[in-house]
């Protein structure tokens, strides 16, 4: 038998003790922060008195109201750090023409005006071929309604193609009524017909030699100029004696440019060649059409239509 007072005492001993900081609680070998013991005394009912701490418990909230404040307040006031600018590419067209020699600056300038050029005949030949269409619709309005093919051929627009035709029929339909060979009408007409829209066909296909030629050489000027300009890289970092990949890397780079600029060059020349040669076929149909017509009028009507 043990008397009360060492039963009391032996309970109270092996009873874990429980202090509490300001900011931990220590249960026994376990330390938990004062949310996480609040949290397990709320969820688990754990019996006994409340825990002794340093502090009133009633200023425990207050305490870490405070704590969050001060941390808040300590981060607001660390200095914002910013990021350093990016440094500034020293590679690039910029440097491949600084450090360029003669040869690489004057392929750069060939290839600027091989596409200057594809550009020019590029504009000028939808232009050509926008006026071409509308002097068929005129000539489609206006020349079949006139009393004779001489009338008709004056009352389209000077410098048309349709005019130029009308007026090569009806030339050679003169000169058949002098000539003292036995030439028939058909035949002649014919031919000089054939010869006005091959006359105008010649001028639709003016420039498109200027677009097959850049398409087809522009990529293999640029890989001229990035051999060139690779030969020149090595040659240097030989001299400097660092061979590294960042002094590898840079001067290739820069001679690869002029493979994409070659690029750049020939695809807008290729795909406008062909877009061309499109347009001019469907113009050249209606111009053949017009000729056709022409000549049979001319056979119909002899020297009197003309």
């Amino acid at each position: 038998m043990r008397k009360p007072s060492e039963v009391s005492s032996s309970i109270i001993r092996k009873r874990p003790s429980r202090s509490i900081t300001a900011a931990t609680v220590t249960l026994g070998r376990h330390r938990w922060s004062m949310a996480h013991y609040l949290v397990l005394q709320q969820n688990e009912g754990l019996a006994g008195p409340a825990p002794s701490m340093h502090r009133p418990a009633a200023a425990s909230f207050p305490v870490l109201a405070l704590l969050a404040a001060g941390s808040a307040a300590a981060q607001s006031a660390l200095p914002v750090i910013q990021a350093p600018p990016a440094p500034a590419n020293p590679y690039g067209f910029a440097a491949l023409w600084a450090q360029g020699d003669i040869v690489s600056r004057a392929t750069i300038v060939l290839l600027v005006l091989m596409s200057l050029a594809s550009w020019y005949v590029l504009f000028s030949k939808l232009l050509a071929q926008s006026r071409m269409g509308g002097h068929g619709r005129a000539a489609n309005a206006s020349f079949w309604k006139a009393d004779t093919v001489q009338q008709g051929a004056k009352a389209l627009q000077p410098g048309s193609p349709y005019r130029f035709i009308a007026e090569s029929a009806i030339a050679a339909t003169r000169k058949h009524d002098g000539l003292l060979g036995k030439v028939d009408l058909n035949t002649w007409v014919a031919q000089s017909i054939e010869r006005a829209v091959g006359t105008v066909h010649s001028r639709t296909q003016e420039g498109l030699a200027v677009l097959a030629t850049v398409g087809s050489t522009a990529p293999f000027v640029g890989l001229f100029g990035t051999v060139w300009g690779i030969y020149n890289a090595l040659v240097r970092i030989g001299a400097s004696g660092q061979a590294s990949i960042d002094k590898v890397a840079g001067p290739v780079g820069e001679a690869l440019i002029m493979t994409a600029i070659g690029l750049a060059v020939a695809v807008p020349a290729v795909l406008g060649y062909n877009w061309l040669v499109r347009r001019n076929k469907v113009a050249m149909d209606t111009v053949r059409a017009f000729g056709s017509d022409l000549h049979t009028v001319l056979l119909a009507t002899g020297s009197q239509g003309a």
